[in-house]
């Protein structure tokens, strides 16, 4: 199993761990909270400290020095927060992750959480908690010998506050969030022999633990309901394609259920047209969009979010053997429309174009989100520094960008237009399947854009932030999680009744 932290909330008493961890602005003021700590000397011992490191306080910046002589820990860190009156401008959760990363693997802390000059509010020590538990992420199960034996025990961090009662109601939502972006993380970085659609559908089958109901339907099923785009994508591969349904009944009956929609390439060649070999074994991580919403749905349940929420996922491995899909053919999707295969690389929007449209007609959501590793056109437009957002509806679009802003998962709208899906049309069937690298996630979008109808919808490209992304104060896995904590915000601030 990969790490994980345990984590307590206890008031302001004796000191029981290891390392004592305070938050200090750019004045080095300690807070006032952990002045009996210190002791008489405490002040001088951080000015000194400080002088010599040439530390200022500065926001997620830290110092690391020994305790005073007496003291029952061994270490004092210092985490800077900035200056005094510029409270509103941080990130609680990214505090929380700049603590975890000073703690050393199978140390015990004690964290005073206050301000050098004021309380915490519960929710915002909650959100220390929440970044100390996904920085704390390790995905370390296929070494056979860990680097130190320290490295494989828990870790413990306890964060002292004056209220513990009310931190551990606003805490207990925060470990659900999580919860699921730790989920998320550990089946994008599973190894793509141990996690196939198969194995990922009983994967998510574990969520009926908490309260979700899943339904996994199968290949004969698939074949039935007429999926034959999704199973286009998989008939090359010895490997049963999949699609797992998720339905979390928070609201109660007769609630319109919002939509969630991933792509889950377990594995992708590119098919016929295979990838270079160089990089190709990253291609385990192009499932994280439904990595994402199986997080997702697993963050619901466990924080009893009062909303009806439905989660689909098409599971496939895109292989190249005898059987595969060849550039040329022409298949028919759910939806009636008929597709002509230009590139078999191109293989995750035809799963998608199933998949919503079945999620469209059978559950008529209020909305739908889908997320793929869709394009690699995405990282030459917004690197890895934001998603890309696609969407037929301005006021979906406008919450999607504020709750990227609000966790830091950030999205940038990207354009559709009626010159664009031209750009798709097909001389042999109703569109292909690429049109080319001039607007690569563009086009893909506006594939996808024919497979929703008049429902609100958004596409979130997630190329460069499902997999490999840029390392953070609170992600520092291959596989980031990316898109459960936007999700769940999106709800939260929304949908719930």
């Amino acid at each position: 199993m990969s790490q994980r932290l345990k984590l307590e909330v206890k008031a302001l008493n004796a000191v029981t761990g290891e390392d004592l961890v305070i938050l200090v602005s750019d004045r080095l003021v300690p807070a006032q909270a952990a002045e009996e700590w210190l002791g008489e000397g405490g002040r001088g011992l951080i000015a000194r400290a400080a002088a010599a490191e040439r530390f200022k306080g500065k926001s997620l910046s830290g110092l690391t020095v020994l305790a005073p002589e007496g003291a029952s820990y061994e270490r004092l860190i210092l985490i800077g927060t900035g200056p005094d009156g510029e409270r509103d401008k941080l990130d609680f959760a990214l505090l929380g992750g700049a603590i975890a990363g000073r703690l050393g693997h199978g140390r015990s802390a004690d964290i005073i959480a206050a301000l050098p000059e004021s309380e915490l509010s519960a929710a915002e020590v909650a959100e220390i908690g929440l970044g100390l538990k996904l920085r704390s992420y390790a995905f370390n199960q296929y070494k056979a010998k860990s680097r130190e034996a320290e490295q494989s025990e828990p870790k413990t961090a306890i964060l002292r506050v004056a209220d513990p009662s009310a931190v551990k109601k606003a805490l207990k939502a925060r470990e659900a969030i999580a919860g699921g972006v730790e989920l998320a993380r550990d089946l994008v970085n599973e190894p793509p022999n141990v996690l196939y659609p198969e194995e990922f559908a009983d994967r998510a089958a574990k969520l009926e633990k908490l309260g979700v109901e899943v339904e996994i339907l199968d290949e004969k099923q698939l074949k039935k309901i007429g999926m034959r785009a999704l199973l286009g994508v998989g008939q090359g591969s010895r490997r049963e394609s999949r699609v797992v349904v998720m339905r979390w009944n928070g609201a109660g009956k007769g609630e319109q259920p919002v939509a969630f929609v991933g792509k889950g390439v377990t594995f992708d060649t590119g098919g016929i047209s295979i990838k270079p070999a160089g990089g190709m074994e990253d291609m385990k991580g192009d499932m994280a969009g439904a990595a994402c919403v199986t997080g997702l749905m697993h963050a619901l349940a466990a924080r009893k979010a009062k909303v009806n929420a439905v989660g689909v996922i098409g599971l496939v491995e895109n292989m190249p053997d005898g059987n595969a899909q060849r550039p040329g053919d022409i298949v028919t999707s759910l939806s009636g429309q008929t597709i002509e295969i230009i590139n078999t690389d191109a293989e995750g929007r035809l799963v998608l174009a199933d998949v919503l449209w079945y999620t469209q007609e059978r559950f008529k959501p209020a909305f739908m989100v889908n997320l793929a590793t869709l394009t690699g056109a995405i990282l030459v437009a917004l690197a890895q520094e934001n998603a890309g957002l696609f969407s037929n509806n301005d006021a979906l679009a406008e919450r999607l960008f504020a709750a990227g802003k609000a966790t830091g998962e950030t999205v940038w709208r990207m354009p559709l237009g009626a010159a664009y899906d031209k750009m798709i049309d097909s001389k042999f069937a109703d569109m292909k399947n690429s049109a080319g690298r001039h607007g690569g996630s563009i086009t893909a979008a506006q594939f996808l854009q024919r497979h929703v109808n008049d429902t609100p919808w958004a596409h979130l490209d997630i190329a460069g932030t499902g997999m490999g992304s840029l390392s953070t104060e609170i992600n520092r896995s291959w596989g980031s999680g990316w898109g459960v904590r936007l999700l769940d915000r999106l709800v939260a601030d929304h949908y719930e009744a």
